[in-house]
């Protein structure tokens, strides 16, 4: 598979952008154990364009984690032109690596984002949508990529056609999450109208499934039944970034990695924790810490006083201190994959 000159060979697996969530240190703990490409945290086109500080630091990529998207949001269509081309500038203005690829959010659901008209609330208006996508791809020198959903609600799943309208102004891959916003993330996502845009013989641009990928039969099935090029993994990595380890193994193998032990957790929770504090210091490398550390240990028996610990402590030596603490006094504890996460 390949966007413009990035070749991610066959049957790739992608972290998703999720907003305080995929920052740079999960993005790098991500790639670390298998991630193919990964994507910033939504980058807001009005904050930017406002020269605003947060939002221009989202931007922030390093070369390990490459090849890296930014992906922008917004409604305004010259708004996101100039976000678009500030984030083809990122390594300039936000310093390290900057962008491989720019992405469009028009999957997000939130009412904050979607309610006024951006993320999924461009469903409401595909022939926006498409001058947006046809503006961001003319204004940059990245290959320009696109999020979305179903569409608005169940009577108006447009994708099909859509996809076909995004491709024809020059996008050059398509992320497709098997809901529509109404439904944000209840029920199942719904992969046969993912397999039809994929099977549709006018699409030749690689597509990206997105949606309840939560174990290695799952990725498998995505691949082999509706055909996808790739596939995205997003709400499942969270407290669980070994997931593309242990799905890539099965895809190769075809057979399961047994369950994390608790040890080899707290092993990456400390990799993960230190980057943290690497790149955004103390205390906000702490604060932001919180929520990826109570969800490595999902699961584990009578937790809830360590778990109030590590989530409330603002002691870099205590955290440290207490996942020590969790590595000796669980070390044995059975761990089932599914106890882990939240999906």
């Amino acid at each position: 598979m390949r966007i413009g000159d990035l070749d991610f060979g066959a049957k790739p697996l992608f972290l998703a952008p999720m907003e305080d969530v995929t920052d740079v240190s999960f993005r790098v703990l991500c790639k670390e154990q298998g991630a193919a490409m990964v994507y910033t945290e939504f980058v807001p086109s009005e904050g930017l364009i406002r020269d605003a500080d947060k939002a221009i630091a989202k931007m922030h990529t390093l070369p390990e984690e490459a090849p890296v998207g930014i992906q922008i949001y917004g409604h305004i269509l010259e708004n996101m032109v100039d976000a678009a081309r500030m984030a083809d500038r990122a390594a300039e203005l936000a310093g390290g690596h900057g962008a491989d690829v720019i992405d469009i959010n028009f999957g997000c659901p939130v009412s904050k984002i979607a309610g006024r008209g951006a993320g999924s609330g461009m469903m409401r208006e595909p022939d926006k949508m498409v001058a947006i996508a046809k503006a961001v791809v003319d204004a940059v020198s990245k290959p320009v990529t696109v999020k979305t959903r179903l569409g608005w609600d169940e009577d108006s799943k447009i994708i099909v056609e859509l996809a076909e309208r995004l491709q024809d102004v020059g996008i050059q891959a398509l992320t497709i999450h098997g809901r529509t916003r109404c439904q944000l993330y209840r029920g199942s996502a719904d992969w046969t109208l993912i397999g039809e845009v994929k099977n549709n013989p006018r699409m030749h641009i690689p597509i990206i499934g997105n949606g309840d990928i939560t174990d290695g039969p799952k990725a498998k099935e995505a691949f082999d039944r509706y055909g996808v090029d790739a596939v995205m993994i997003g709400r499942a990595s969270f407290g669980h970034p070994w997931i593309f380890r242990e799905i890539r193994h099965y895809l190769d193998t075809g057979t399961e990695l047994p369950p994390l032990g608790v040890t080899e957790r707290v092993q990456l929770a400390k990799r993960h924790f230190g980057l943290s504090l690497q790149y955004k210091g103390v205390p906000r490398g702490i604060y932001e810490m919180r929520r990826h550390l109570s969800c490595y240990f999902k699961g584990l028996p009578e937790f809830k006083q360590t778990r109030m610990k590590l989530v409330t402590s603002t002691d870099v030596e205590e955290i440290l201190d207490t996942l020590d603490y969790i590595a000796i006094k669980w070390a044995d504890a059975p761990l089932e994959a599914s106890n882990v996460y939240d999906i």
